[in-house]
């Protein structure tokens, strides 16, 4: 039998309800049971929280004795951000990777298959997926977690992603909305702005969204951004005009709204966690995600205690926290319904042929052709021209082709090269790069590998100086290609998950 809340009254295990906090370890600590004990209904998960798929079983299971119907989030896109195998790279290539391919039934077989991967390890509810049309190439935080930048293909592969990942009972959170496509900031770190006019974000932006809810999607992620056409005034995470007025009424979502983190400056640094967290229930969220950086039980506490006091002092309709903690509820028991595990179905390579697929190899003007390349025999130098990675990829999951190209040419080595800090601009920090990677290449091959070259200026001054050196450099983009094809050989992988560098890696050797 489900655990009520035991010793709270109702107001206060509303407000418990609608949080979704996260914790730090591998085990759930004394606080959290505790608090699932008082009504808390949902919990996050990050790559902090996971070694491997047994431990990640074990830790969920923790958390159904205590709470038999508790939500069990993750941040799983597969691809570029990953939590199951933060450590390892992901065996999915992710949406940019999909969407390149363009088979919506390929997208579809790979989130049941992310999705059947969950349930078994006892997550029911993935932030994912990314909705977002990457209409600005210089995107600095979508970018490959994007399908794309043609709004009918991101829609088409959001709702086959949708229908994908629910068959293994796993519900969808389809994110960023209204679109956080079109930015060229990071709501990590500030708060972004879209500005364009209505017959635009509705013919663009909310397109995938139209086709995510038609396909069933169980959760709505709120994005941190400004959209001055539908409200000049406050984010769309704290908008009663977006989440209620166009989400909820023009669209009309009946599902969980999920608002992004909280603590991301593009809120915290504004507004506070607190006042935000108020807002945006008021605003028409339903479940307020923390934890990714503040994950613990002061956090908690915090939260619980703004939302209450702001009902008794008639700033939140106490109906509307009700109303809220009620869709978390359903979402639960949905999800408890849901949750028998898919059996296998032969599925467990699907991401590697996926990431096969999506590779686009062409080769300079001169340099003959892909057809009439002669793979590697002999091992390689890699030299990896390395970007900072933005927050939602982190920088604890290993990218590149190295690791796979060691497999199939043993003795390939590997050298990292980038910029310093308030230098990626700098050209001549990228001619330095790409000379201290001639240096350590000495007369092996190099097989150059950048990510998102046209967003790097140091990066492609380091591929002019490597190029201009050694012509029969093999370039290896990992981001989005933007940038023209270059090298002797240029194999664009639409992504920097484990399986595209292991696709690439098969190119290079031949296989």
């Amino acid at each position: 039998m489900t655990t009520l809340a035991s010793g709270t009254d109702t107001l206060t295990r509303d407000a418990l309800t609608v949080l979704q906090p996260g914790f730090t370890g591998t085990t759930a600590p004394d606080w959290l049971l505790r608090r699932l004990g008082e009504g808390l209904a949902s919990v996050g998960l990050f790559g902090r929280n996971i070694t491997s798929s047994g431990q990640l079983a074990a830790l969920t299971a923790q958390l159904r004795a205590e709470r038999d119907d508790v939500l069990v989030a993750i941040d799983e896109e597969g691809g570029d951000v990953t939590r199951l195998e933060v450590r390892t790279g992901s065996s999915f290539p992710g949406n940019h990777a999909l969407g390149a391919v363009d088979d919506v039934q390929l997208t579809r077989e790979v989130a049941h298959e992310l999705g059947r991967r969950l349930a078994a390890c006892g997550v029911n509810l993935n932030w994912a997926p990314s909705a977002d049309v990457n209409s600005n190439p210089r995107n600095p935080v979508i970018g490959v977690r994007s399908f794309g930048a043609d709004t009918d293909l991101a829609a088409r592969h959001t709702a086959a992603y949708v229908t994908g990942l629910q068959s293994a009972g796993v519900a969808a959170c389809t994110k960023h909305f209204p679109g956080h496509g079109d930015t060229a900031v990071d709501s990590h770190h500030a708060l972004p702005r879209i500005d364009v006019p209505d017959d635009v974000l509705s013919d663009r932006e909310l397109t995938p969204f139209r086709a995510a809810i038609a396909a069933g999607s169980r959760a709505v992620m709120s994005a941190h951004i400004l959209v001055p056409a539908l409200d000049p005034d406050r984010p769309a995470t704290l908008s009663r005009r977006i989440l209620t007025g166009l989400l909820r009424g023009e669209l009309g979502y009946d599902g969980l709204i999920v608002t992004d983190g909280m603590e991301m400056r593009a809120i915290a640094g504004t507004y506070g966690i607190e006042r935000g967290s108020v807002l945006a229930v008021a605003a028409g969220a339903d479940a307020i995600c923390v934890g990714g950086g503040l994950a613990d039980d002061a956090t908690v506490r915090r939260l619980r205690d703004a939302l209450v006091t702001a009902v008794r002092a008639g700033e939140l309709p106490e109906e509307r926290l009700a109303d809220a903690a009620d869709r978390v509820r359903a979402l639960a028991r949905w999800a408890s319904a849901a949750g028998r595990v898919p059996a296998e179905t032969g599925g467990s390579e699907i991401g590697l042929r996926a990431a096969r697929r999506a590779l686009t190899v062409t080769a300079a003007p001169g340099l003959g052709s892909p057809e009439t390349f002669e793979p590697l025999t002999e091992p390689p130098y890699v030299a990896a021209l390395t970007p900072v990675a933005n927050i939602a990829v982190g920088d604890e999951t290993p990218w590149g082709v190295a690791a796979e190209l060691v497999h199939l040419l043993p003795g390939t080595v590997t050298g990292s090269f980038s910029a310093a800090e308030g230098e990626e601009s700098d050209a001549g920090a990228g001619e330095s790069a790409g000379r201290a990677a001639l240096q350590a290449a000495g007369p092996r091959r190099i097989v150059a590998v950048v990510r998102d070259e046209h967003r790097h200026p140091w990066m492609a001054s380091a591929l002019d100086t490597l190029l201009a050196a050694r012509p029969d450099t093999i370039v290896v983009e990992m981001g989005v290609p933007q940038a023209a094809p270059r090298g002797a050989l240029h194999i664009a992988t639409h992504g920097a998950a484990r399986v595209c560098g292991r696709a690439a890696a098969e190119v290079i050797a031949g296989l």
